[in-house]
Protein backbone atom coordinates (compact mmCIF):
# COMPACT_ATOMS: atom_id res chain seq x y z
CA UNK A 1 0.00 0.00 0.00
CA UNK A 2 1.24 3.61 -0.98
CA UNK A 3 -0.03 6.66 0.83
CA UNK A 4 0.40 10.11 -0.76
CA UNK A 5 -0.40 12.54 2.09
CA UNK A 6 -2.77 15.81 0.61
CA UNK A 7 -0.91 18.73 -0.47
CA UNK A 8 -2.81 22.15 -2.12
CA UNK A 9 -0.44 22.51 -4.64
CA UNK A 10 -1.53 18.52 -6.07
CA UNK A 11 -4.62 20.05 -6.46
CA UNK A 12 -7.07 21.29 -9.09
CA UNK A 13 -8.83 23.83 -7.16
CA UNK A 14 -7.01 23.76 -3.58
CA UNK A 15 -9.23 20.72 -2.77
CA UNK A 16 -9.73 17.74 -5.20
CA UNK A 17 -6.10 15.75 -6.31
CA UNK A 18 -5.84 16.25 -10.26
CA UNK A 19 -6.65 13.27 -12.02
CA UNK A 20 -2.96 13.20 -13.09
CA UNK A 21 -1.57 12.94 -9.20
CA UNK A 22 -3.63 10.06 -8.87
CA UNK A 23 -2.27 8.04 -12.16
CA UNK A 24 0.71 8.52 -11.16
CA UNK A 25 -0.08 7.31 -7.84
CA UNK A 26 -1.67 4.12 -8.96
CA UNK A 27 0.97 3.30 -11.77
CA UNK A 28 3.57 3.13 -8.64
CA UNK A 29 1.76 1.39 -6.55
CA UNK A 30 1.14 -1.02 -9.43
CA UNK A 31 4.79 -0.91 -10.46
CA UNK A 32 5.65 -2.05 -6.60
CA UNK A 33 3.80 -4.84 -6.62
CA UNK A 34 4.97 -5.85 -9.87
CA UNK A 35 8.49 -5.67 -8.08
CA UNK A 36 7.39 -7.51 -4.92
CA UNK A 37 8.48 -11.32 -5.34
CA UNK A 38 10.78 -10.71 -8.61
CA UNK A 39 13.00 -12.67 -9.25
CA UNK A 40 16.34 -10.06 -9.85
CA UNK A 41 17.89 -12.70 -11.89
CA UNK A 42 15.62 -12.74 -14.61
CA UNK A 43 16.05 -8.70 -15.27
CA UNK A 44 16.24 -5.26 -14.29
CA UNK A 45 14.71 -3.50 -16.92
CA UNK A 46 11.74 -2.17 -16.31
CA UNK A 47 8.82 -0.05 -17.66
CA UNK A 48 4.96 0.20 -17.67
CA UNK A 49 3.33 -1.20 -20.98
CA UNK A 50 -0.13 -0.08 -20.83
CA UNK A 51 -2.07 1.25 -18.14
CA UNK A 52 -6.28 1.44 -17.96
CA UNK A 53 -7.62 3.76 -15.28
CA UNK A 54 -11.48 4.42 -14.60
CA UNK A 55 -11.64 7.17 -12.13
CA UNK A 56 -15.01 7.30 -10.08
CA UNK A 57 -15.20 9.36 -7.68
CA UNK A 58 -13.20 13.03 -6.81
CA UNK A 59 -10.64 12.77 -3.91
CA UNK A 60 -11.06 15.56 -1.14
CA UNK A 61 -8.55 17.49 0.99
CA UNK A 62 -7.72 13.95 2.24
CA UNK A 63 -4.61 11.22 1.95
CA UNK A 64 -4.54 9.52 -1.37
CA UNK A 65 -4.43 5.76 -0.33
CA UNK A 66 -3.63 2.66 -3.08
CA UNK A 67 -3.73 -0.99 -2.58
CA UNK A 68 -2.29 -2.60 -5.70
CA UNK A 69 -2.30 -6.73 -6.29
CA UNK A 70 -0.31 -8.73 -8.57
CA UNK A 71 -2.71 -10.41 -11.13
CA UNK A 72 -0.62 -13.04 -13.12
CA UNK A 73 2.91 -13.02 -13.89
CA UNK A 74 4.29 -14.30 -16.83
CA UNK A 75 7.90 -14.31 -18.29
CA UNK A 76 8.54 -10.58 -18.55
CA UNK A 77 4.81 -9.03 -18.18
CA UNK A 78 2.96 -8.69 -14.48
CA UNK A 79 -0.37 -7.94 -14.74
CA UNK A 80 -1.27 -5.58 -11.46
CA UNK A 81 -4.92 -4.75 -10.20
CA UNK A 82 -4.98 -0.79 -8.47
CA UNK A 83 -7.62 0.48 -6.00
CA UNK A 84 -7.01 4.53 -5.05
CA UNK A 85 -8.96 5.64 -1.49
CA UNK A 86 -9.06 8.77 0.54
CA UNK A 87 -8.46 8.36 4.43
CA UNK A 88 -11.95 6.88 5.08
CA UNK A 89 -12.16 4.33 2.14
CA UNK A 90 -13.80 5.84 -0.47
CA UNK A 91 -12.71 4.19 -3.37
CA UNK A 92 -11.56 6.94 -5.71
CA UNK A 93 -10.57 5.48 -9.05
CA UNK A 94 -9.26 1.86 -10.28
CA UNK A 95 -6.18 1.06 -12.13
CA UNK A 96 -5.25 -1.80 -14.36
CA UNK A 97 -1.83 -1.98 -15.40
CA UNK A 98 0.42 -4.31 -17.51
CA UNK A 99 4.49 -3.99 -16.26
CA UNK A 100 7.83 -5.58 -18.31
CA UNK A 101 10.94 -6.40 -16.23
CA UNK A 102 13.51 -7.77 -18.45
Amino acid sequence: MTRLPFRVELSNDGATYHGGVVGAVIDTTGALAAWSNHDFDRGIRASTVSMALQYVAAGSGSDLRCSARTVRRARELIFTEITASDASGKVLAHGLQTYRIA
